[in-house]
């Protein structure tokens, strides 16, 4: 028993919550952006629907990471973490990217057999989405490892 307790209190003390959410986003956006990638090359609505699914979730991952990652800088560095107000500013572009590129998808689902412009659009989105997680995760490692 005194191991589960170790294990429930370092998930909610001892451990910073943001670490474990952190990968979520990155991988997300990088298997969205990966799909997306393969629908165009394969013209494949269903690796498209993959690519769609993995944006969505990247979208609620980026919200749970954001909230964890402000907690963490709070107690963790008092509000001063290294580059904290720019992963804000980049946490949230991340946010409004991916949730906005789900509602399109959603609203409009075969925005992937739109005219050229609207599909640029929507595929561009996604390696954009990429981009700013990969240099969130990038600014996150200075955090811990210094510049």
């Amino acid at each position: 028993m005194d191991f589960i307790n170790r294990i429930i209190y370092d998930l909610t003390q001892g451990h910073p919550l943001h670490t474990m959410f952190v990968h979520f986003p990155i991988a997300l956006t990088a298997a969205a952006a990966f799909f997306i990638l393969l629908a165009l090359w394969r013209h494949s609505d269903l690796l498209e629907q993959v690519a769609f699914a993995n944006m969505s979730l990247a979208a609620v991952s980026t919200l749970l990471t954001a909230i964890t990652g402000i907690r963490d800088n709070i107690l963790l560095y008092n509000g001063a973490a290294p580059n904290a107000n720019v992963k804000i500013v980049l946490g949230s572009i991340l946010f409004v990217v991916t949730t906005g590129t789900a509602l399109v998808r959603w609203r409009k689902p075969d925005i992937f057999h739109a005219p050229l412009l609207q599909r640029l659009l929507y595929v561009s989105a996604y390696g954009l989405s990429f981009a700013l997680a990969a240099v969130l995760g990038f600014l996150g490692g200075v955090i811990l490892y210094g510049f």
